[in-house]
């Protein structure tokens, strides 16, 4: 299978922050955020195989700072490690300060996406090729998160097989 530069897969999103968007805070909505990320990753990783993708974990959302109806929000996506049928997507979430112009880093995301075949069956995907320092650092320290799904998978698993599908009431 062919290899392909992370930069073939990135993605971009920038959005206004509307009334609609925001909490009791003032601030964006995390639930908002998480469904922006969610959907630019999923870009990303159909652009890396070019077939179905699902989503398999959401390993990581980590809200740095608040997004204000003041600013702007970009979301920039792009895998940074591949399985055999799997991908590791990162997400970088800038706030902007529209009158200022003062960006920072209110976000990061770690999502991982299997690829899928017309039956819904996992397929190959391509190797992905880092060349900034950024995509270097994110693609050698994938294994160590990859690692660290894999266990929380089958602690997932484990707990599962113990939780009941019980109505409350009927306990």
């Amino acid at each position: 299978m062919e290899s392909k530069y992370i930069r073939e897969t990135y993605c971009f999103k920038t959005s206004r922050v509307f009334p609609n968007d925001i909490n009791n805070h003032n601030t964006l909505f995390g639930g908002r955020l998480m469904s922006y990320i969610d959907d630019i990753a999923s870009i990303a990783a159909a652009k890396l195989c070019r077939t179905n993708t699902v989503t398999a974990s959401t390993d990581s959302v980590d809200f740095l700072l608040p997004i204000h109806p003041s600013d702007s929000v970009t979301l920039e996506a792009f895998v940074t490690w591949t399985g055999r049928s799997s991908m590791e997507v990162f997400v970088k979430v800038i706030r902007e300060g529209l009158m200022t112009g003062d960006r920072k880093i209110a976000a990061t995301a770690f999502l991982t996406f299997v690829a899928l075949d017309e039956n819904n069956r996992k397929v190959t995907v391509p190797h992905v090729i880092p060349e900034t320092e950024e995509q270097i650092q994110l693609h050698q320290t994938a294994p160590s998160r990859a690692a660290i799904r894999r266990q929380r998978r089958e602690e997932s698993k484990q707990l599962a097989s113990f939780l009941t599908t019980d109505f409350p009431w009927e306990v």
